[in-house]
């Protein structure tokens, strides 16, 4: 599949920047409360780089098949333009943090999937995080569909039993979370991107369609 065709098609300049702002404050407001500043931090999927141009980290490593990749990471951030599932530029139990966002169902099968994720537990030091947020296929029965290359329904349900069958213990779960695209009702201003975080306990039950599952790899052995 041509990744950088499909993706200049769907979103636009402007669309990018307003998801580039959206992000900014997910950074700076949610996610960097699981990454300390010390970490090094792998984007996986990094798509246009919301993610790791924005978060504060040591060292920030973004990985992506779409040929574009370089060009949307920011100053510091190291990219390879690599199948995710193969990273054999990191060595084992080197990585504090892995994020994926909006990755896991454009894997073509379960297997693909598992095989990804077993690769995500090689690179994790022990104790290290796992952040994945995707669409929650349990709320978004017909519209899941509507991206050509989405392969893979998940819930939030299913996504932490492969992580617990892949060496991951499950840290936090929410079903729902962000809306499903940042082209639905999501405000695009910085403020009101705060007050919907602001607002959680009411926003996220009400509008939320993606989830958001946070795993630490085991340190150690563990009883099957």
């Amino acid at each position: 599949m041509q990744l950088d065709f499909l993706y200049r098609h769907r979103f636009s300049p402007r669309d990018r920047e307003e998801k580039d702002a959206i992000w900014r404050v997910l950074c700076d407001q949610f996610f960097s409360r699981y990454v300390p500043l010390d970490s090094t931090v792998v984007d996986v999927g990094a798509g246009y780089c919301e993610f790791i141009n924005h978060i504060s980290a040591s060292r920030r490593i973004a990985v992506d098949a779409n040929p574009d990749l370089k060009q949307f990471a920011a100053e510091g951030v190291e990219v390879h333009c690599t199948n995710a599932e193969q990273m054999s530029f990191l060595a084992d139990d080197t990585v504090d943090i892995v994020f994926s966002s909006n990755f896991f169902e454009h894997l073509p099968t379960k297997r693909a999937l598992q095989q990804l994720v077993l690769e995500l537990h090689r690179i994790l030091k022990p104790g290290g995080r796992l952040m994945i947020m995707g669409p929650n296929v349990r709320y978004l029965p017909g519209k899941y569909w509507d991206y050509f290359d989405h392969h893979l329904p998940l819930t939030e349900k299913s996504t932490e039993e492969l992580l617990h069958i892949s060496g991951f213990e499950v840290e936090k779960s929410l079903p729902r979370f962000m809306p499903y695209t940042t082209k639905s009702w999501l405000p695009k201003w910085p403020s009101l991107v705060r007050l919907y975080l602001a607002l959680h306990v009411v926003s996220f039950p009400l509008f939320g369609k993606q989830f958001f599952v946070v795993a630490r790899k085991w340190q150690g052995n563990r009883e099957s």
